[in-house]
């Protein structure tokens, strides 16, 4: 399954492997749900799908957390909901898709947002400090000085934890100088970033399912 390359780490099949942290990090969810922590922000009750054809990430970093998530998209309660924080200090992303389904219940149909960018080899997709709240992803993954196992609160690369996040400090994190991941296909809560640049930006509106980007 692993095999040293070049100096780095490649797993030929990469599905959030964190699953030491977000086992460890589902503690906090209790006191999130007891109301004694703060949640950075309220988080929709709707997964969007994402996927890419190649995502370069500098300064990689990657740890367990909890979300404070809506349980429907009426918007009246709240849960925890563990995920697997994945963050990057610089990340270019090509062939990016984004779409989500979104159930309307005054007309018995689910319409589907579909958003891409960077289908231009010249013009990727670019984004600084960039978190993802990941609830499950699959690629062909490569990365460069990986540190496995690193204290979330004792890691080097990736941007900060942000403030108001619900992690374990001492929990378990990964880290890397560089991330390659290829042939992404990403089920996700949340996005959030410094700055996001998306070129070529193409969205639309429709009732068709095969809107959806995978």
């Amino acid at each position: 399954m692993e095999s040293q390359v070049r100096g780095g780490t490649r797993w030929k099949r990469f599905a959030v492997v964190m699953v030491p942290s977000v086992a460890a990090a589902a503690c906090v969810g209790v006191g999130l749900a007891q109301g004694a922590l703060a949640a950075s922000f309220s988080v929709s009750g709707q997964q969007f799908k994402v996927s890419a054809s190649h995502l370069h990430g500098e300064g990689f970093a990657q740890y367990g957390g909890i979300d404070s998530v809506y349980t429907s998209t009426e918007g009246k309660e709240k849960k925890p909901v563990p995920v697997a924080i994945s963050s990057f200090d610089d990340a270019t992303i090509s062939k990016m898709c984004q779409s989500v389904a979104t159930p309307i219940p005054l007309i018995g149909k689910t319409v589907y947002l579909r958003l891409e960018a960077g289908n231009d080899a010249k013009k990727p997709v670019k984004a600084e400090n960039l978190y993802i709240d990941v609830a499950q992803l699959d690629a062909d993954a490569e990365f460069k000085d990986i540190d496995i196992g690193v204290a979330v609160k004792d890691k080097t690369r990736g941007p900060d934890v942000k403030q108001g996040e619900n992690v374990l400090p001492g929990g378990f994190a990964q880290q890397a100088k560089e991330a390659d991941l290829y042939g992404v296909k990403q089920t996700a809560w949340a996005t959030t970033a410094g700055t996001f640049k998306l070129s070529g930006l193409s969205m639309k509106l429709g009732m068709d399912k095969g809107m959806e980007c995978y």
